[in-house]
């Protein structure tokens, strides 16, 4: 039975999101060929021009592979995926794998200790006004969401390496949501207060190799923590954001 496609609003991002649900739930699978373009634009309501502009993005980010004169094929977007990919998949949580968010967490406990060291070392006064708001935060989950947020992305910018940043900016949609979950526990905001002021000490007492011990015992310990109090599964944690991709 042909696939029934809602009516477009924003026809290109009405185009894109709808071929992104397309390939995760199997309509068209990895190394699959998608249809013909004319006969895709009919199938999405939109223009040809319309529909190359969606392809576009598509390839851009990894779900596709355009090749001219030869039909578009879906990547195995897992292993050839980019950054892009995160914030589109957060958008379609309930296509996610169990182990998503158990991923997300563990890659920033790989990468937080790194630009917090190098930040530390070229950038120490950086650092210590990022963490300068901590004793005025206010007891919200949406506070302390925020105040996290702003202190890992300042650090990977104190740090000199664009790449940290570039990275993190891939996961702000998933970082703004599990955030706020995870700060809606008592417990948990009053840990992180702590890691701050003892990262502030650290800081001021110039111990990089401090700084990434400490660094990283909270990044481990916060992946314990979100487990027992919320969970890991990505449908019932994360809320699918409505929009492009």
């Amino acid at each position: 039975m042909p696939r029934t496609w809602s009516s477009p609003q924003r026809p290109a991002e009405h185009a894109e999101r709808s071929l992104v649900t397309a390939i995760l739930d199997g309509t068209f699978p990895p190394r699959s060929k998608l249809p013909a373009e004319r006969e895709l634009a009919v199938q999405l309501g939109v223009t040809r021009p319309t529909l190359r502009e969606a392809i576009q993005r598509l390839g851009r980010d990894g779900w596709i592979t355009v090749r001219q004169g030869k039909q578009t094929t879906v990547n195995d977007y897992w292993r050839q995926g980019g950054l892009n990919l995160l914030d589109s998949l957060v958008r379609h949580s309930e296509y996610l794998p169990p182990s998503f968010i158990a991923d997300l967490l563990d890659v920033r406990r790989h990468l937080a200790p790194g630009y917090f060291r190098t930040a530390s070392e070229r950038s120490p006064d950086a650092l210590l006004e990022l963490l300068d708001g901590r004793d005025e935060l206010l007891e919200t989950p949406q506070a302390f969401a925020e105040f996290d947020w702003r202190l890992h992305h300042g650090a990977s910018v104190a740090s000199g390496n664009p790449i940290y940043t570039l990275i993190l900016n891939g996961f702000v949609t998933s970082y703004e949501q599990l955030a706020a979950l995870y700060f809606a526990t008592a417990a948990n905001r009053l840990r992180s207060a702590r890691f701050y002021v003892d990262l502030e000490g650290a800081v001021r007492g110039g111990d990089v190799v401090v700084v990434e011990r400490i660094v990283l015992e909270m990044m481990t310990e916060s992946i314990d923590r979100w487990e027992d109090t919320i969970g890991s599964s990505p449908e019932t944690v994360l809320t699918p954001v409505r929009g492009g991709g």
